[in-house]
């Protein structure tokens, strides 16, 4: 529903065309190679593949589309991720709708977009301490499996394993990995 609402209203705006709709991440970037679009709007949490994991994808595969992030979750750590990938853009959807037209053009003409609030939150912040396979073993531990279960479906030992959680529960000030992976990801960092 609100994909179709957003689509609508850029619709009625006399210089934008919405070329394209996907409902799942894995899907934009087939959708972008067909449609050539000159601005994506993108959310992060998207089934199939996160709107971060496609912004790069778009990236590398479809070079001249610039990408502008929309989300409900304006974190920190998510506009450093978004940067990273190589979005141009970055907006909490509470703001006013107004602004996303302006913002789509602004992409579009090679201006970077990030909500005003969420970057000085962002520069406060600091880095990410987890490395990325510490985040990528805590993603892996998301659902809950034993530490066996994480070391088979990354292929590390499970020593391996045991040390990055060790190592990221301890960064992230927690005491067991689930509230590593919560704290984690309520900075943006997974």
């Amino acid at each position: 529903m609100m994909r179709g609402a957003l689509a609508l209203l850029l619709g009625l705006e006399e210089d934008i065309d919405v070329v394209a709709q996907v409902e799942r991440g894995d899907g934009i970037v087939p959708a972008a190679r067909e449609t050539r679009p000159d601005v994506a709007l993108l959310d992060i949490e998207l089934p199939g593949l996160s709107g971060l994991d496609a912004a790069a994808r778009l990236r590398e595969e479809v070079p001249g589309c610039r990408v502008l992030i929309l989300t409900t979750f304006g974190r920190p750590g998510y506009l450093r991720r978004a940067m990273e990938a190589g979005a141009a853009g970055f907006l909490v959807k509470d703001g006013p709708v107004e602004e996303l037209a302006v913002a789509v053009r602004r992409v579009l003409d090679g201006e970077s977009v990030i909500d005003p609030a969420l970057a000085a939150a962002a520069l406060g912040a600091g880095p990410n301490p987890l490395t990325g396979r510490e985040c990528e073993v805590l993603t892996a531990a998301t659902d809950g499996g034993t530490v066996a279960d994480i070391a088979a479906e990354l292929h590390l030992s499970p020593n391996t394993v045991r040390n990055y959680l060790s190592s990221a529960i301890g960064k992230t000030g927690s005491r067991n990995r689930m509230e590593a992976v919560r704290a984690a990801r309520r900075q943006g960092w997974l």
